[in-house]
């Protein structure tokens, strides 16, 4: 190339095509900091940025275009402000919403020539794949954990999509093991989340905190043990009503709360003989008691940081009273008929949830837990690094100047490992694979087949769990290829609200019935064959047939493959970093940021196998097809290697 026609590090024609071309980043986070500055730097002069979130002081440490200054504020309008300081030429427009609102439809995807995802979420994930799909607009999909990282180019119809490989589902416990028989602190966890949105935010039937009748397990006759079971003379004859009710009308008295969930509860509980024929039965707690043998130690501030101090019993009594009083001021002056929701940010909320857990993991014997530990939990949080961050903003920047110099066929999935692997590179490229031909979003016509009983499933159900929650929809629009061409839901608001509460089988859905689902803001129609059955398994409403992850076989591997070449999967889906999982394993994250949890993959790998992943949040586990490719390296780690820099892609 001839000096005269290269601009800094670029060629003249890719200088032109970036002071031209428009792009979308997709976040401001932990990433979208670090690429919004690459880009600008890089020579990108037309951005547009879109993030929902506002700026939190625990964004500070890694989050570098915002300030203390700007906690609550908007972070793309701040990050667009911030970069406009020291690139003022730069034409940037922030969006303060979500991407996933009607008002950014296909048309506007169109507007861009590439999109560059910094998301922390699958949701959002899922929607922008499809826009992309929809725009036919290439996206580069990137996610952080920790030290690992990942990079992926998304093209249709020459890569596999977002979507192209199943996702482990989000880990779930059974309401009876969550409600009764709690034997990790995740379960104590688990159950003060609810407990808060039973109290003080939106009720949900499914997180029903009381003692769980149905429990199977128990075998127990409930009008004998009914009578045996004591309730406290303090608060009166407690009768089994929603916990909200009932807190209100104490007022929201801590102290009758207290002996309600951590006293009565449990004495009923302890009425389930069969429950403790093979477990420590729990220990009920009486406030006055706990106030009279409080030590001196209990009554005074620890040393130390207060967020990771293991709290006494006494202590914890404390910080369930005030978190109490302080969520129930709250409440008030809201008014009549405000919710709170659950935020790891909010102080109250989670000394009440450090509480709660922590009082609930003394009573069934678990070692109590830092409101620092507590709060990683309870928020899916795996730690930010910001220098995993800024490595993989840059190459994003790398795969998107690819895109734009029409290389396409050069760009790579890129994994960033913790160690050096045996080539001593801490980033691995793989070759992109194609797209999958039964992939239920960008095969030619997606077809699922879904696995429920027609007569206990509701329309509601169909809508909410297994269209939105399950296949990533938005606003579907359910026709039933019955010959009438019967509406069953539709999104326009109140044409088929009636039909929510009726199952499908009210509708002479049955066993090979065919539904025609479309989300027309995703440009997106999937054909639902419907299965009934009667055998799904306790607290199960349906299964995706052919899609198993968690059940997977594990692929057999040699010794002596262990050292070949493969591919890493390109999942940036759901959080992990699982604890058994070794070295060498790919493992599946889903995003950089606290809240969410992660997205990204690293890989690593053994053999023309791809390896198992382990979920470290879900414990689940799926598996890709074999594949060799002599174009990828191998990712295990070496411990007498030192050499840690980074390594460069080609």
């Amino acid at each position: 190339v001839a000096l005269s026609k290269v601009f800094g590090s670029l060629r003249k024609e890719l200088h032109d095509t970036l002071s031209t071309c428009k792009v979308l980043v997709v976040g401001a986070g932990g990433i979208g900091c670090e690429l919004l500055k690459n880009l600008v730097l890089t020579g990108f002069k037309n951005i547009e940025v879109i993030d929902l979130d506002t700026i939190d002081v625990s964004n500070l440490n890694r989050q570098f275009l915002f300030q203390k200054k700007h906690v609550g504020k908007s972070k793309a309008q701040v990050a667009k402000e911030s970069v406009l300081q020291f690139c003022p030429t730069v034409n940037i427009t922030a969006y303060h919403d979500s991407i996933m609102n009607p008002d950014y439809n296909v048309e506007f995807f169109r507007n861009f020539m590439l999109v560059m995802n910094a998301l922390d979420n699958r949701a959002a994930r899922n929607h922008v794949n499809r826009m992309c799909l929809a725009a036919d607009i290439p996206l580069i999909e990137s996610g952080t954990a920790g030290y690992l990282g990942q990079v992926t180019v998304i093209k249709k119809g020459l890569t596999e999509c977002y979507e192209c490989q199943p996702k482990p589902t989000q880990k779930t416990f059974p309401g009876c093991t969550i409600r009764n028989t709690p034997s990790e602190p995740i379960h104590c966890i688990v159950w003060a989340k609810y407990l808060f949105n039973q109290l003080f935010g939106e009720e949900d039937a499914d997180q029903e905190v009381s003692p769980d009748t149905a429990d199977p397990e128990a075998a127990w006759n409930p009008e004998d043990t009914a009578a045996r079971a004591t309730a406290s003379e303090n608060d009166g004859d407690i009768k089994r009503v929603s916990t909200k009710d009932w807190a209100r009308s104490t007022g929201y008295d801590a102290v009758k709360l207290f002996h309600k969930l951590f006293k009565d509860d449990i004495m009923y509980l302890l009425t389930m003989d069969k429950l403790w024929k093979t477990r420590k039965a729990p220990t009920p707690l009486v406030w006055q008691q706990l106030e009279d043998s409080a030590s001196p130690q209990e009554l005074s501030a620890g040393s130390g940081l207060k967020d990771q101090q293991v709290l006494g019993v006494w202590g914890l009594c404390q910080l369930f009273q005030h978190s109490v009083e302080t969520l129930r001021s709250q409440l008030q002056e809201m008014g009549e008929g405000a919710e709170l929701v659950w935020d790891k940010d909010d102080p109250p909320a989670m000394d009440f949830v450090t509480a709660a857990a922590n009082l609930r993991m003394h009573i069934f014997s678990m070692n109590t837990k830092s409101r620092f530990d507590v709060k990683s939990m309870a928020g899916n949080i795996i730690p930010a690094i910001a220098t995993t961050n800024a490595v993989i903003a840059g190459l994003i920047v790398l795969e998107g100047l690819k895109i734009l110099s029409g290389e396409l066929e050069s760009c790579r999935t890129i994994f960033l490992n913790k160690c050096p692997n045996l080539r001593k590179k801490l980033l691995v490229p793989c070759i992109l694979d194609p797209p999958i031909a039964n992939c239920y979003v960008c095969a030619s016509k997606p077809e699922v087949m879904v696995k429920l009983n027609v007569h206990k499933t509701t329309v509601l159900s169909l809508q909410d769990r297994i269209l939105k929650e399950r296949f990533g929809m938005v606003a579907p629009d359910v026709q039933i290829e019955d010959g009438k061409g019967t509406i069953l839901i539709s999104s326009e608001e109140g044409e088929t609200e009636t039909n929510n509460s009726k199952f499908l089988a009210d509708f002479g859905i049955r066993n090979g019935s065919r539904l025609q689902v479309d989300d027309f803001l995703q440009d997106y129609t999937l054909l639902v064959n419907v299965l009934h059955t009667e055998e799904l398994e306790r607290d199960v409403e349906f299964e995706v047939v052919g899609e198993a992850p968690d059940k997977a076989p594990s692929p057999q591997t040699t010794p002596e493959e262990v050292n070949s070449v493969t591919n890493g999967n390109k999942d940036s889906a759901q959080p992990s970093t699982s604890s058994k999982a070794e070295d060498d394993d790919i493992m599946i994250v889903d995003s950089e940021e606290e809240n969410e949890g992660a997205s990204s993959s690293t890989a690593a790998a053994t053999s023309g196998t791809k390896r198992k992943h382990s979920d470290a949040e879900t414990g689940e586990t799926s598996t890709k097809r074999p594949r060799t490719d002599q174009s990828s390296a191998a990712a295990a780690p070496t411990d007498d290697d030192d050499d840690d820099d980074i390594i460069t892609l080609d």
